[in-house]
């Protein structure tokens, strides 16, 4: 969420010492992320003025559009300039850029030769001034917003500075104005005066008709009618200019003035066209085979579990994500129908993955919006659209089937019992009111939390805004009691050893959090009753995206290799070691209190109800191996990488690894091996599956692996191997199985035969092909016999040779060649 801080002030009465930086620095103390702090203008040097287009001219000549341009800044005399955008037209008010100025980046502006013609200025975009992105065209500003030559800077808002928020999915409050606002105030101990109130709804009544037909999806509907519109009337610069700033693109006056309210107070809304809404107005859920055409022209297959806004002939829109087509406002609307409600967050959440439609709305409304909010959000927009597009409010209807909001019973000594930090009664009632919290004070408190705070339900919630507002930096740090063992435990240590195995062969170690969804596992083709498969789900998951407890760490590891690759990492190889979780029909957990030790009955019950939890390690990996330079062109990683980590991992507890030929999803089946320890499996290891690649839009050849460390164990003993200094005797031997018969298990026969003294095994090739059979393979071997006390004789070597060869023939049906 960016804002400006020129808004901000219209909200909360900060004293002009305050900057950007000091607001965002507060904000971050009270527990809100804060990702940037831009200041426009910083390499902004003027003249940059206002100009209105006289004359234009397409040159034709040259491979791309260009015109020839004439303006008039108030000067007296035409400006003439080169302009390679095809958005305006002779009459719009323009931004030029005279020469002598100097645009973000250090581009100085000059009079200069270009295209055959003297370029003396330049019109601007949003993107060449740093209001924004957008560069598809120049700024136009409305006819009658500035006066020809005046300063384009201070009307731009070009002075000012944006705050960007990274807004976490339990602080939905803070995607708005009204909410930051909020926070601001508390943080500067300063008076807060909530915009709602200034705003009510008029004109109650019954000429428009609206109903909710699924109380489970919407528990609020607010249905407005304007008529006498002006559909071609351009939204006022300054909501423009601030739609700008806060990361947003200007369109329409319809669609600025609900984007803009959304802004401002944290309510999405929609308009439709009146006359192409037939008979009542409602909310329901979608029959299985409808279809809608939304807004970005995809006609998208509805089920029964999507919530629509529809009239007496069919859906008009996805509730809460985006609008109909059919029912879009055009140029010819004269009438609205302007809608805002409140739709469940679970609803809206699910039905946005499942349409793969995130918009500003579903945002908002799936992490929870205040369901007071409609009429008041409906009295701003109606007086906007009437003031700017001549409309007149006819009249509005609010089916409300609210619940009533519970309390929470509260000890207001729980907060110092619960975080270790001594707060008075006093400072825990400010803190609590500050958030707008109501109390009624007895024994226990009685806290009624606001309705803009759904996420406050329990006595934590309420200890978490105490410890937040109060400063989490006034908590002490005490130092943990030392442990009364010695060094640490074999679990410990073979942690250890494989981090330092896998830092060893470049990978890095990341933590990510221990959630995903289902859908993941539905992208890497996992059946339904594969064991990952048996999701515990969290009753109050961070995200609506990923509720349940992770089966497989891949998921993780994937979304952080798609976010490194995507920031221009080249090379990129993370393992993870972490706890997995399975639904194995455990019993539910009671609830211990937090202010006192548990009883040993409560011990017991609370671990008869822990659900499976093995420890497991996995990497991905992608790009390239070795990067180019001058010692030759660059190596991409493969999927024997990967099992080579793998392999690495097994042999770092000193057990015995063998990789076989095997297939598990999401791992391509003719690149992908099941690894063993000591003849036990214990994980996956090769190359991901293509189509998984691309459900996840990730690189193609990314290699994985993931070991069950519960399986692996921990360390074996680790026994020093007997070094010979007597010659070794070496033979080779080419034996022909059936192209089905793993080379490992060819392999691991060839050393059971071979006895103590065959020291190694060594394939160095495989043949398939006349002369030998068809279904059938050559593998090449070199084996090596040495003795640690004598040199081998030539019989003995063949007695060893012939040993071998013969447990080959027998476990693998092998033939030896001639």
């Amino acid at each position: 969420m960016k804002f400006p801080l020129s808004w901000l002030r219209e909200f909360v009465a900060l004293p002009s010492s305050v900057t950007a930086d000091q607001v965002a620095d507060a904000l971050l103390r009270q527990g809100l992320e804060v990702e940037s702090v831009s200041h426009l203008g910083q390499d902004l040097v003027g003249p940059v003025v206002v100009a209105r287009v006289l004359t234009v001219e397409v040159l034709t000549e040259f491979k791309k559009p260009i015109r020839w341009v004439s303006v008039d800044a108030g000067e007296g005399e035409p400006r003439w300039m080169i302009c390679g955008a095809q958005n305006f037209v002779p009459g719009d008010l323009v931004v030029v850029v005279k020469p002598g100025a100097t645009l973000p980046g250090g581009f100085a502006i000059t009079a200069r030769e270009t295209y055959g013609h003297t370029s003396n200025g330049m019109i601007c975009s949003s993107k060449e001034l740093g209001l924004g992105e957008d560069h598809s065209g120049i700024i136009v500003l409305p006819e009658g917003s500035a006066n020809l030559g005046d300063d384009a800077i201070a009307l731009l808002g070009l002075q000012d500075s944006v705050v960007d928020l990274a807004v976490t999915p339990d602080r939905g409050y803070a995607l708005s104005m009204r909410g930051i606002a909020r926070e601001v105030a508390t943080a500067f101990s300063l008076e807060f005066k909530d915009p709602v109130s200034k705003y009510s709804l008029a004109k109650i009544g019954t000429s428009i008709k609206a109903e909710i037909n699924d109380t489970t999806g919407a528990d609020r509907l607010v249905l407005s009618s304007v008529s006498g519109w002006d559909s071609a009337a351009p939204s006022p610069l300054w909501m423009q200019t601030r739609l700008t700033l806060c990361g947003m693109r200007p369109i329409s006056l319809a669609v600025d003035v609900t984007n803009y309210v959304m802004l401002e107070l944290g309510q999405p809304l929609h308009a439709f066209d009146a006359q192409k809404v037939h008979g009542t107005l409602r909310v329901r859920r979608a029959v299985s085979g409808e279809k809608l055409e939304t807004l970005d022209h995809v006609k998208r297959p509805l089920i029964s579990d999507d919530l629509l806004i529809a009239d007496d002939q069919g859906p008009l829109a996805l509730a809460g994500t985006m609008g109909g087509l059919e029912s879009e406002i055009s140029d010819s609307t004269s009438s609205i129908l302007l809608e805002a409600a409140h739709f469940s967050p679970t609803t809206v959440g699910r039905m946005s993955r499942r349409h793969k439609l995130s918009s500003e709305a579903s945002r908002r409304l799936e992490r929870g919006v205040d369901h007071n909010l409609p009429p008041a959000a409906s009295a701003r927009a109606i007086s906007l659209l009437c003031e700017f597009g001549g409309g007149v409010h006819n009249t509005s209807i609010d089916v409300d089937n609210r619940r009533i909001q519970g309390s929470i019973n509260f000890d207001p000594q729980y907060a110092s019992r619960l975080v270790g930090y001594s707060y008075s009664i006093e400072s825990v009632e400010s803190h609590l009111r500050s958030v707008g919290c109501e109390i009624s004070k007895g024994e226990k408190w009685e806290i009624t939390p606001p309705s803009w705070r759904p996420d406050l339900t329990i006595s934590e919630d309420l200890v978490e805004e105490v410890a937040r507002l109060e400063g989490y930096e006034k908590i002490p740090s005490v130092m943990l009691t030392q442990s009364s063992s010695r060094g640490l435990t074999a679990v410990q240590r073979a942690r250890r050893n494989i981090g330092r195995t896998l830092a060893g062969h470049d990978f890095v170690e990341v933590l990510n959090y221990p959630f995903h969804g289902s859908e993941i596992l539905d992208s890497f083709g996992v059946e339904k009753n594969d064991s990952r498969r048996n999701l515990i789900a969290l009753i109050n998951p961070i995200s609506e995206e990923e509720p349940f407890l992770r089966s497989t760490l891949l998921p993780g590891l994937f979304a952080t290799l798609k976010r490194n690759i995507g920031r221009g990492a080249k090379q990129v190889a993370l393992f993870e070691m972490g706890s997995l979780f399975f639904d194995e029909g455990f019993t539910k957990s009671p609830t211990i209190g937090v202010d006192k030790a548990p009883t040993s009955e409560e011990l017991t019950a609370l671990m008869g109800s822990i659900p499976r939890q093995p420890q497991s390690v996995a990497g991905v990996l992608a790009g390239a191996r070795e990067s180019e330079g001058w010692q030759g062109k660059s190596l991409p990683s493969s999927w024997s990488d990967a099992v080579a980590a793998a392999s690495a991992v097994v042999e770092s507890l000193g057990a015995r690894v063998e990789v076989r030929s095997a297939e598990m999803t999401p791992w391509h089946p003719g690149r992908g091996a099941a690894i063993y320890a000591d003849g036990d499996l214990v994980g996956y290891a090769g190359e991901i599956h293509p189509r998984v690649l691309k459900n996840l839009d990730l690189p193609t050849r990314t290699s994985a692996f993931e070991i069950d460390l519960d399986r692996l164990g921990v360390a074996r003993p680790v026994h020093a191997p007997i070094f010979s200094i007597q010659p070794p005797a070496i033979q080779d031997i080419a034996l022909i199985v059936a192209e089905t018969v793993a080379t490992g298990e060819v392999v691991e026969a060839l050393v059971a035969g071979g006895g103590a003294e065959l020291e190694q095994v060594e394939l160095f090739d495989r043949y398939a092909g006349e002369p030998i059979p068809d279904g059938s393979v050559s593998l090449a071997f070199t084996l090596t016999f040495r003795a640690h006390d004598r040199t081998l004789t030539g019989d003995e070597v063949a007695a060893m040779r012939s040993a071998a060869v013969s447990e080959a023939i027998s476990r693998c049906g092998a033939t030896l060649r001639g």
